[in-house]
């Protein structure tokens, strides 16, 4: 099996797609005729994102998103930090946390999205060490040269 796509639930859909091009440099996939679903070009995983009046006619009720109780958390690796942080607030991002220096080295940053989403902005790495063990190495959001943690 393949994680496929992770699908947001979000009241302006085009909004958020704008938001994400905007602060992430993330270009836009489609955004589905209505503007009720739409998708980032993330790679082979996908970033969607969809409205709740579209999941409530599949017989769906997701709840809103709340960065101060997160239920999961997006993450962008990036070679500058510093700088990410400041596109993500100038596009509208509200930071849940300042860059810093977590215990294995790497330097994260957490800001929240127009809808509430927590968005973790690691420091890419290419170190490897056993000395990580891979629990650690996917809780802080750590890439390998050989493209994937634990190998």
């Amino acid at each position: 099996m393949q994680l496929a796509y992770t699908i947001l639930y979000v009241e302006d859909v085009p909004k958020a797609l704008a938001f994400y091009m905007h602060a992430f440099g993330i270009g836009q996939k489609f955004l589905y005729e209505g503007g009720d679903y739409g998708e980032l070009e993330t790679g082979a995983t996908r970033l969607a994102f969809s409205s709740p009046k579209l999941m409530r006619e599949l017989n769906k009720n997701p709840e809103a998103a709340n960065a101060n109780a997160p239920c999961l958390e997006i993450s962008f690796a990036t070679d500058d930090v510093e700088a990410a942080i400041k596109r993500a607030i100038s596009a509208g991002a509200q930071l849940m946390q300042a860059a810093k220096s977590m215990p294995l080295g790497q330097t994260i940053a957490y800001v929240a999205d127009l809808d509430g989403f927590l968005i973790v902005m690691p420091f890419k790495t290419s170190t490897r060490s056993s000395a990580i063990p891979n629990s650690c190495r996917l809780a802080y959001g750590l890439t390998f040269a050989s493209g994937a943690a634990g190998h």
